[in-house]
């Protein structure tokens, strides 16, 4: 016999493809065959997968983007996946099909559902996402990254948190350097996009911190292409030291370096923050869908590793007050740090990874 043959069928942003990733590292040392199905947003992602991953474009849409014409063509698009995916796994069947949201995985569980291949999916957030709704009642069971996630009647949920990958694991619990009166770093995160409310705000709250506080910040800031020449300028106009990029490929470095986390509250994001341990101000996407994003930081916040500013809340005087009362007291910092760390997750990849065995081994016995 072969080895065991794996389909990931995941979506086109970082909170999708990273844990994503942290599985296909995992299946691949346990001997399995892994192939990802995606689209051309989640291809930009792949080059940081393991080089025995098979990568695979498949066709889908959703109505979220596009005109009328777009929209007219989104059923057909999804059907025509769903056939290719089908007829390739009528020639090379997996063994498990494993879903992580975003309209790109449509075609895998769709094809997986219509030939009754074992399947199941996994939820980063605290709610469920369109497509994870959709699947919920018709795989095996629903991993959740966030405990409790709000399923629907007959879904099978089992708390597995979200994995992370494994240059994030490497780091995880790293020796917290707590502020002081020396360097200190401060990481700007926006998710996989960036997020242009905090290149509004973050650069001005840093710039409103006292002088003697400020000159001690070293600043990592991702930020959109259209809004990076004037963070960059800013921060060089009022002379903070900052690293300004549209994305960063060393995350887990520059976050186990970090005095002070800011970020959103994607899963991924928050995942990393609480195995890695790390002060944070998160500040919830309020136009998440099911305002999944406050869900996903309410763990962090009431274990008190975090401090959450809703996004209406979020102004320059509020910024720099929380950046201040964290970066201006160490031994609150370094209890923050220990907080993060509590309901971090960092076996969440080996308790998927056993779910996705039992999951095949069912199949065969």
């Amino acid at each position: 016999m072969g080895a065991p043959y794996l389909l990931i069928a995941a979506g086109g942003t970082g909170g999708h493809m990273f844990p994503a990733q942290a599985l296909a590292e995992a299946m691949l040392l346990r001997g399995w065959r892994v192939r990802l199905s995606t689209d051309p947003r989640g291809a930009r992602f792949t080059d940081a997968f393991p080089e025995g991953v098979e990568i695979a474009q498949v066709s889908s849409a959703t109505f979220a983007r596009g005109g009328l014409a777009a929209k007219v063509m989104v059923g057909p698009k999804i059907a025509a996946g769903v056939t290719g995916m089908a007829a390739q796994m009528m020639r090379d069947k997996p063994d498990v099909v494993v879903g992580f949201g975003g309209y790109p995985s449509i075609p895998a569980l769709g094809a997986a559902t219509l030939l009754k291949i074992p399947r199941m999916i996994h939820e980063q957030n605290g709610v469920l996402g369109r497509v994870n709704q959709l699947f919920a009642t018709r795989v095996a069971q629903v991993a959740c990254g966030v405990w409790p996630t709000d399923l629907p009647d007959g879904a099978k949920g089992v708390h597995t948190g979200n994995p992370v990958r494994a240059a994030v694991l490497e780091r995880a619990g790293a020796p917290f350097i707590p502020p002081g009166d020396y360097p200190m770093s401060v990481l700007v995160m926006g998710g996989s996009q960036g997020a242009r409310i905090l290149s509004d705000v973050v650069p001005d709250a840093i710039a409103a911190l006292p002088e003697a506080l400020r000159g001690h910040i070293r600043v990592s800031h991702q930020a959109r292409d259209e809004d990076g020449e004037r963070v960059k300028a800013f921060y060089a106009e009022h002379d903070i030291r900052a690293d300004v990029q549209p994305f960063f490929d060393d995350v887990p470095r520059r976050m186990s370096d970090a005095q002070l986390v800011i970020s959103r509250s994607g899963a991924s994001s928050v995942a990393d923050i609480s195995v890695i341990g790390r002060p944070s101000i998160l500040i919830p996407f309020a136009a998440a869908a099911g305002d999944h994003q406050t869900a996903n930081a309410r763990g962090l916040v009431q274990a008190g590793g975090a401090i959450m500013i809703p996004e209406n809340a979020l102004d320059v005087p509020a910024l720099t007050q929380q950046m201040a009362t964290v970066l201006t007291n160490p031994e609150a910092a370094q209890k923050m740090a220990h907080a993060a760390l509590s309901v971090g997750a960092p076996d969440a990849t080996e308790r998927l990874t056993a779910l996705v065995e039992q999951l095949a081994q069912k199949e065969t016995t």
